[in-house]
Parts: structure tokens; C-alpha cells; sequence
């Protein structure tokens, strides 16, 4: 039986940077004291790369969990996060409560919007926008009523 989604992984180039990022921007604080492998033969088979090397932490935002890795060992194939066109995992949401007011904030903090603002479809005021690295974070207000919250969600 599924209880839900545990957490997302992120692959960066700067691990501390985007630890920064994700605390000062979304208040995402360690759960651990990081993590970290070389040369070891069951983590190449948890992850499915041969000859890797990563280092690693788990942070915790409410109940959403973010895994940020910086791998060593292999070189990426491509040095570029997906875009929304790609296929995969492209980006995920976060859902605020006063997007007027949040953004400026994330823009603060080291997000980019390329020069765009929100768009209001009715039932959501919604955005892509990109961390320091350039992966893509969707910023969502939903109206009352429409969609979900993650106060809805607490009930």
C-alpha cells in the first residue's frame, strides 16, 4: 500500500549553495548530518551507477522532503537540468498562500522567472520558475475550493 510520496532527489553541482537556496527560500532544514560514498559496490547498486561517488543530505520542510546529492564520480551525460519539454522528472511545486508577496521573496532568495509574472487561470495563480541551478520549480496558489492545499491536506 502507498502512504505517499517520501521525498524528491536533487543532483547539483553545489551542494552548499543549494542547501542555502532551498533553507533561506523554503525554510528546509537537515534531518541528518549528511551522507556521502566512494567505492562502494551496494550504493552503485542502490542507485543503478556503476564506479559512483556522491555526497549527500536530506532536508524537511513540513512534510515535504528534499534529497540534494553532488556526485563526484561519474561526470553527468549532460551538464543542463531537464526543461518542462523534456522527458522525466522536470520539476516540482510548491503551493504558497500569497503569491503577490512570495515571489519577490524567491526572487530574493536566488530564484529566477524570466521576467514573466504569475498567470491567473482562475482556479490557481501558478509560474515555473528556476532554482540557482537552473531546475525548474513550479510556484502555485490555489484559489478556494479548487485543487488542493497542503492545509486541506493536514485536515
Amino acid at each position: 500500500m502507498i502512504r505517499g510520496i517520501h521525498h524528491l532527489g536533487i543532483n547539483c553541482h553545489d551542494m552548499a549553495r543549494m542547501q542555502k537556496f532551498y533553507a533561506d527560500a523554503f525554510g528546509f532544514q537537515p534531518v541528518d548530518e549528511g551522507f556521502g560514498w566512494s567505492n562502494e559496490p551496494m550504493m552503485d547498486h542502490i542507485v543503478d551507477v556503476p564506479g559512483s561517488a556522491a555526497k549527500g543530505i536530506m532536508l524537511r520542510a513540513g512534510t515535504c522532503y528534499l534529497e540534494l546529492f553532488q556526485y563526484s564520480a561519474p561526470p553527468p551525460e549532460s551538464p543542463k537540468p531537464q526543461r518542462p519539454h523534456d522527458l522525466g522528472y522536470t520539476h516540482f511545486c510548491v503551493d504558497v498562500t500569497e503569491i503577490e508577496k512570495d515571489i519577490p521573496f524567491l526572487i530574493s532568495c536566488g530564484m529566477t522567472f524570466n521576467d514573466r509574472d504569475f498567470v491567473d487561470a482562475g482556479h490557481v495563480k501558478t509560474i515555473y520558475g528556476y532554482d540557482p541551478e537552473g531546475n525548474v520549480i513550479e510556484v502555485q496558489q490555489c484559489a478556494p475550493m479548487n485543487g488542493f492545499t497542503l492545509d486541506e491536506l493536514q485536515d
